[in-house]
């Protein structure tokens, strides 16, 4: 197969820059969770995957393996598979080794190394397959390569608990993007995290080993290199905690000493105890995804749990 590779991306400029300041600015400072994702915060991340505190890994795919038929089944043959935020498309493998007659795999996600990287291997796996990696930002629309085959449909494919990294205007805005990506008679198959112990969530997210800490501290690194910031990333210390209210993890990065950052033209004060959140990660109940789904214009065909119910995959047809 021809190694193609789809790029999407514009080159970093001011646009990035002002939108780190104008989240900075806010009376919580805040950064867009996108900025966990270079080369370094992809790998920390596959290594938070296979940690035993965190849950919605083996979880998954643990439904994915046991439900794989139906799932199948529901894709039919000659589906192109479409990723978004592939990773290390570590649980694609299940899909890449059961689906019927793929037209293509296309992995879209926004670090174009760690992504490149996947795909060569998987291509090394699965040499039948078309693979086409596509470098983009994933929340905004992107044009889809055109595969060799032409497939019968389109499945977006949306694995993890990543939908609940966004607040809720903005998951509904990217489910309307999958929409759109999925196309006439396409389906999302997407993973969903669920509401539970606030023991179990918070021990996912303080991770013995610190690796979801060194995880939130790089989003520092990657920024001062990327934007020529300063923070002293040392100086800061991670905190994840469950908000009850609103149903959700909340991660930020608290400042041990104040400081002051500079970047781009933009001075930014931080006090000490002063709090960045950097992400969010809501936990849902079946019927409110439902809601949500619906509101993008998805109806949910089927669920698949776990049998204490920790999380779910879900088949959601275009309605």
């Amino acid at each position: 197969m021809a190694q193609n590779t789809v790029r999407q991306m514009a080159t970093p400029d001011t646009e990035e820059v002002r939108s780190i300041i104008e989240g900075l600015s806010l009376p919580e400072k805040m950064i867009s969770p996108k900025y966990f994702y270079d080369e370094a915060g992809s790998r920390l991340f596959d290594e938070i995957t296979r940690l035993p505190e965190y849950y919605p890994t083996q979880t998954e795919l643990g439904i994915m393996q046991q439900n794989i038929d139906d799932i199948a089944a529901l894709v039919g043959e000659q589906a192109s598979l479409i990723e978004f935020g592939s990773g290390s498309s570590m649980k694609t493998h299940v899909l890449l080794q059961n689906l019927h007659s793929l037209a293509a795999y296309v992995p879209v996600d926004i670090s174009e190394e760690h992504l490149l990287a996947s795909a060569g291997a998987l291509r090394a796996d699965y040499p039948h397959i078309e693979i086409i990696p596509v470098v983009a930002d994933f929340t905004k629309p992107f044009d889809l390569p055109t595969p060799a085959i032409m497939p019968v449909k389109n499945i977006v494919y949306f694995p993890g608990s990543t939908i609940g990294n966004f607040e809720h205007e903005d998951a509904k805005a990217l489910l309307e993007v999958m929409y759109t990506e999925a196309g006439d008679g396409g389906a999302l198959l997407i993973g969903v995290d669920l509401q539970k112990d606030v023991a179990i969530l918070e021990r996912a997210y303080n991770d013995g080993a610190g690796v979801t800490a060194a995880f939130n501290r790089n989003m520092l690194t990657h920024i001062n290199r990327e934007y020529g910031s300063n923070f002293d990333v040392d100086a800061f210390r991670h905190d994840a905690l469950y908000n009850q209210d609103e149903g959700r993890i909340e991660l930020r990065l608290v400042a041990k000493t104040a400081q002051t950052v500079q970047l781009g033209d933009a001075t930014i004060e931080i006090d000490a105890g002063e709090g960045i959140l950097t992400e969010y990660s809501h936990k849902y109940t079946l019927e409110g995804f439902k809601e949500l789904a619906a509101s993008a214009g998805f109806a949910v065909e089927r669920v698949w749990t776990d049998e204490d119910q920790l999380f779910s995959v879900q088949y959601l047809v275009r309605d």
